[in-house]
């Protein structure tokens, strides 16, 4: 008996004062479950950080995506509503009308003669705003105010100022000596002027942009470049602009976006705000505009707006590819 009570007590010595506790939390099946939930919040816990993202994205994004393709599958009428299911013939129209393509050829026009000048100009400013400057918060607030004014009001001032009679920028060309330039019946002078308007209004955006960036360039490879006896522009050309390039693409794409889908420029440059008398500014926009509101015709207008859609993942597609191969060419250098 005496030997049977001793081996008993080793064993509960052995098995220790939290023993007791455990089997307790095993029988009542705390422990597990505890160590299950704490399993699942690591695991899913960071989807749900991220969730209302996409949540939102899927709500005011994507699901106006593919209703947009629903509607430009079917005959659709803004009184009658939906038609029923014609298939591509709503693509078939809209790519068969020369309307179409004046408007994609207005809109890939403006958008070159505005990008281009926008990111040079907005890099020099940029330039010239990192520098020791007096008053730099004043100037840097300054550059941005264009893009603070409404493009309404913008639209209206610059309609004025390229007036063809009684504008300012004629009444300029001919003190001079020049003949007026029919700003707003002539194709490419409409352009250049709707162009201007985008250049004012977006130039100071993304100059505070690349300022941003200038500023994250290390000061030591100036230091270094200035012993080596490189000037300003020799700086700029071979330290400035190199480390740019990331911050350039960028800003590239979303100008490209941005510039393919504009809309409040060309449709308050005239007081019809049609795109001219012979559409000679009329983008894609005002296009599915007038489709969608002025005839009536929800169906070609969302087959205009896919179309565009299209077009820009087509032109963001090229961009990244240019991106990758630039990438991949300075990790081999």
């Amino acid at each position: 008996m005496t030997a049977v009570r001793s081996e008993k007590s080793q064993t509960a010595r052995s098995a220790g004062p939290g023993s007791g506790a455990a089997n307790v939390r095993s029988r009542n099946g705390r422990g597990p479950l505890r160590h299950r939930l704490s399993a699942w919040d690591r695991r899913y816990s960071p989807y749900l950080y991220i969730s209302p993202f996409f949540i939102l994205f899927a709500i005011v994004g994507l699901f106006p995506l593919l209703y947009t393709i629903w509607v430009a599958a079917h005959d659709w009428d803004l009184i009658m509503g939906q038609g029923e299911f014609i298939g591509g013939e709503n693509f078939a129209h809209v790519l068969g009308q020369r309307a179409f393509w004046v408007a994609l050829r207005n809109t890939l026009s403006i958008f070159v003669l505005s990008t281009g000048p926008q990111v040079l100009a907005a890099i020099i400013i940029a330039y010239m705003l990192d520098t020791h400057l007096r008053a730099r918060t004043f100037w840097r607030m300054g550059v941005l105010l264009p893009y603070v004014v409404t493009p309404v009001a913008v639209a209206l001032i610059f309609s004025n100022l390229f007036s063809q009679r009684f504008g300012l920028v004629n009444t300029v060309l001919e003190n001079i000596g020049f003949d007026p330039v029919g700003w707003q019946s002539e194709v490419l002078p409409s352009h250049i002027a709707i162009a201007t308007m985008v250049n004012f209004r977006w130039t100071g955006y993304n100059a505070l942009i690349f300022l941003a960036a200038m500023q994250a360039i290390p000061r030591d490879l100036y230091e270094q470049s200035e012993i080596d006896g490189a000037g300003r522009v020799r700086q700029f050309l071979s330290v400035t602009v190199p480390m740019l390039r990331p911050t350039i693409i960028f800003v590239v794409i979303t100008s490209t976006i941005g510039g393919l889908q504009i809309f409040d420029e060309p449709r308050m440059y005239d007081q019809y705000g049609r795109g001219g008398t012979d559409g000679q500014w009329q983008t894609l926009t005002i296009y599915l505009y007038e489709l969608g509101w002025t005839r009536s015709d929800f169906g070609l207008a969302s087959a205009v707006a896919v179309l565009l859609f299209g077009l820009i993942v087509a032109i963001g597609i090229i961009n990244f590819t240019i991106t990758r191969r630039i990438a991949s060419s300075e990790a081999k250098r």
